[in-house]
């Protein structure tokens, strides 16, 4: 395994929640990101955003490690959940809060 895939790996084990972004919780940079972070924001989880803007080894290693083309991307107790339509989806549908919760992840917002 790369260097890089251990750090992803080991970010994606040791935090309950991970959003992989463009740009940070606080400053967003793509309107994708945005809406994903509005709606972690909005179920109050505790999440940690990890920029793939900083990094071009981060931004080409998570699509590698997910198989997945596009930022962002979710992350719950290690499992790979989906990019912002998904997680929009699973939103509004009551989904991902109940996952959340089925996984042990505190929701502290509008459920």
């Amino acid at each position: 395994m790369s260097g890089i895939h251990e750090f992803i790996d080991n970010e994606i084990k040791n935090n309950d929640v991970v959003l992989f972004m463009k740009g940070t919780p606080q400053f967003p940079q793509c309107g994708f990101s945005g809406q994903v972070v509005q709606i972690l924001d909005y179920i109050g989880v505790d999440y940690k955003g990890i920029n793939v803007l900083a990094d071009s080894e981060i931004r080409q290693g998570i699509k590698d490690y997910s198989n997945w083309p596009t930022i962002p991307q979710l992350y719950v107790k290690g499992e790979f959940i989906g990019g912002c339509d998904i997680v929009r989806e699973m939103f509004q549908a009551g989904e991902l809060q109940q996952h959340l919760q089925e996984n042990g992840v505190t929701v502290r917002g509008a459920a």
